[in-house]
C-alpha cells in the first residue's frame, strides 16, 4: 500500500491498532484487517475502532473460504472481504473501491 501513495499505519496485533487510533490525530480513511487474530478477532477490531472513528471503512481479509467465515458468524454477510492470497493490484483495486464511496 505504501509503494502505491497510501500512509500505512501498522499494528501488531488488535489492541495496538485501537492504541494507534487513539493516539492519532489524523483521519483514519480505511481499517485493513485480518479476520482471524490472537486475542482480539477482526470483527472485534472492527466494532472498538468504529466506536472511536465512526463510518471508517472496513475492509477484512483471511485466508479461510469466504464461506466458512460467514457460517462462523466472524463477518455479517455484506461486509467488504478480501480472500488469500491475493495479489497487490487486487488489494490495490478494493481499497481504491471502499474509499471511492
Amino acid at each position: 500500500l505504501q509503494s502505491h501513495g497510501y500512509h500505512v499505519l501498522h499494528a501488531e496485533c488488535g489492541h495496538d491498532a485501537l492504541l494507534i487510533s487513539e493516539q492519532y490525530e489524523g483521519q483514519i480513511d480505511l481499517l485493513l484487517t485480518d479476520v482471524v487474530m490472537p486475542h482480539m478477532n477482526g470483527r472485534q477490531l472492527s466494532e472498538e475502532l468504529l466506536s472511536q472513528r465512526p463510518g471508517t471503512p472496513v475492509l477484512y481479509m483471511s485466508g479461510y473460504a469466504d464461506s466458512n467465515i460467514l457460517r462462523r458468524g466472524k463477518l455479517p454477510p455484506g461486509m467488504a472481504f478480501l480472500s488469500k492470497p491475493f495479489t497487490v493490484e487486487e488489494l490495490i483495486k478494493r481499497v481504491r473501491r471502499l474509499l471511492e464511496h
